[in-house]
């Protein structure tokens, strides 16, 4: 498995991996689907957007990008999302650490995840285990797909 910037060709498996996570409602605060027009943009706007890739298969991805503007524009913000069938195969893991090695070459001090939904147990481990720092716990700061909110755990990460 390799991760690698993303090609436009990968755009629809990109597509269907990031839609399954959002259509799942318990990760990623967005809540509209991406399409083809969309997804490209959207893609194309980030700092950086990579797939993990074995043999020739898009299995995940992440996007990359600035946290806020301005001053705090040196804090960078990233979101993973891995296919249902490649859980369990370290995919997430290769995604992080290829994000904080580009983040750093972008320029950025730090990652920070703002909304870690705090039942996410594999993701929280992951970030944990490579070193990622807990800020906290905000209560209620995420609403769940079935319209019950759950706490969410910013995390941040020094380069």
């Amino acid at each position: 498995m390799k991760v690698r910037k993303y090609k436009p060709e990968d755009i629809p498996a990109m597509l269907a991996i990031w839609n399954e996570v959002v259509e799942a409602g318990d990760a990623f605060p967005q809540e509209e689907l991406l399409d083809e027009e969309t997804g490209a943009k959207f893609f194309a706007e980030q700092s950086r957007t990579a797939v993990a890739e074995d043999e020739g298969e898009v299995l995940g991805l992440y996007i990359l990008h600035p946290n806020n503007v301005g001053r705090c524009a040196h804090i960078a913000n990233a979101s993973y999302a891995v296919s249902a069938t490649a859980r369990g195969k370290h995919i997430g893991e290769a995604l992080v650490f290829d994000s904080l090695r580009n983040a750093k070459a972008l320029g950025f001090h730090i990652l920070q995840f703002n909304a870690v939904v705090e039942s996410n147990i594999h993701a929280r481990h992951l970030y944990e285990r490579i070193g990622f720092k807990q800020l906290g716990t905000i209560p209620r700061g995420f609403r769940m797909k079935n319209g019950r909110y759950a706490n969410i755990c910013p995390y941040i990460y020094e380069l």
